[in-house]
């Protein structure tokens, strides 16, 4: 997602000190900045709460498109094609795909954010921590609904789902449980490229925007070589939304006069429109599921980019409902599980029930959020500090 992972607080020892939603790294400014370089801003208490809003608005974009947007798997569910279930909706929903990009701008800013001072076994613990206890159980689950006898979806065979716990089912030619897991691939390459660029050698300004520009140009001289092994490592599809998401950080951390910030996000933007469009653009035609507009993807990828944007220099303040911390903490388990288990709930409820295409998507996105509320309070609550000390070296 991003994937959509849970944001984290980090504390006093570079570790993280809270779940669920995103905070202010509580840097302040202590020496006279060097000339032409920005100093930090003053340290605020306020949580960045609206972040979390907006991963949760990502991740149900994404679960319209995948519940009522695309065709595929969930015709089956539906029993004819979602187009037909959801005439005028369905053109809407099939924009709901574009809510990845919004998650790797997202992504972008809160590793920057959670990474600057920690050393990198400490990174490290943190993302494994954070991805893998929900993951794992995704896995299992998806699995076992859909080795039941009465499912119309059959589960992967058993190497296959082995494979799949490691999280590198693609690099390695396994078929993927979780169609969503691609996602997780690239946000791992991501934290790859940060951690031994920055991390590893310590985060500052100087090193944040060298590694910024040189990935913004070495992305795009991969693209322009046509090597696989390039594109794998340097992504050159994903790379601006990452990078826009780290030059956003830089003006939460240094404010809204930074230029080289502005640079960095401006660029982003225009080269993510382009990426985006490129890729979900196609003619009009009778036999594609649904049409989205060259205009409609820039305006999403548009809005994405300025709500994170605004968020960042503190215009969403006002949105500090503690309930949107819940929500930030239920993203990520949400968005492993509903597609999959979707498809099945959709199927119970519509076909098996009768229920109408309104309420049968109504009530799967809410079953899906109370499923996540389960794992989030039943996993990842007790597991992620577990997992976190393990690899952390602290008993």
């Amino acid at each position: 997602m991003s994937a959509p992972l849970p944001p984290e607080r980090p504390g006093a020892d570079g570790h993280a000190a809270g779940r669920g939603t995103a905070v202010l790294d509580g840097t302040a400014p202590a020496a006279p900045a060097l000339p032409g370089v920005p100093a930090p801003r003053a340290r605020r208490p306020s949580r960045l709460r609206a972040l979390d809003g907006l991963r949760l608005i990502a991740a149900l974009m994404v679960a319209l498109y995948h519940l009522g947007g695309r065709g595929g798997e969930i015709a089956t569910a539906w029993g004819s094609s979602p187009s037909q279930q959801f005439p005028t909706a369905s053109v809407l929903f099939a924009y709901g795909c574009l809510g990845v990009q919004i998650f790797f701008v997202i992504s972008g800013f809160v590793i920057c954010m959670s990474g600057w001072g920690r050393t990198l076994r400490a990174f490290i613990a943190s993302r494994v921590s954070r991805l893998y206890p929900a993951y794992w159980v995704a896995i299992l689950l998806v699995t076992a609904v859909f080795a039941l006898p009465w499912v119309a979806f059959k589960a992967l065979g058993p190497s296959d789902v082995l494979t799949n716990l490691t999280m590198l089912q693609q690099p390695l030619g396994a078929k993927r449980v979780l169609g969503v897991c691609w996602t997780l691939w690239a946000e791992m390459r991501f934290y790859a490229l940060f951690a031994l660029c920055v991390i590893l050698p310590g985060a500052t300004r100087r090193r944040v925007v060298l590694f910024c520009a040189g990935w913004t140009l070495a992305a795009a001289l991969a693209k322009a070589a046509h090597v696989p092994a390039l594109d794998l490592v340097l992504m050159p599809e994903y790379a601006p939304f990452f990078i826009g998401g780290i030059g956003i950080y830089l003006l939460h951390r240094y404010g809204a006069k930074d230029p080289i910030a502005w640079a960095i996000v401006g660029v982003s933007w225009l080269i993510g429109q382009h990426e985006a469009v490129a890729g979900l653009w196609h003619p009009p035609t009778a036999n594609a599921f649904s049409y989205r507009s060259a205009v409609g993807i820039i305006a999403v990828v548009t809005v994405g980019f300025l709500l994170v944007v605004l968020i960042a220099l503190g215009k969403f303040d006002w949105a500090n409902w503690r309930w949107l911390t819940v929500a930030g903490a239920l993203t990520y388990p949400f968005y492993l599980v509903h597609e999959h288990l979707g498809w099945v709930v959709v199927q119970a409820l519509h076909q098996g029930l009768g229920l109408s295409s309104s309420a049968t998507l109504a009530l799967t996105v809410g079953g899906m959020l109370l499923l996540a509320w389960v794992m989030h309070r039943w996993v990842e609550r007790p597991l992620t500090p577990v997992l976190k000390r393990a690899v952390a070296g602290k008993g």
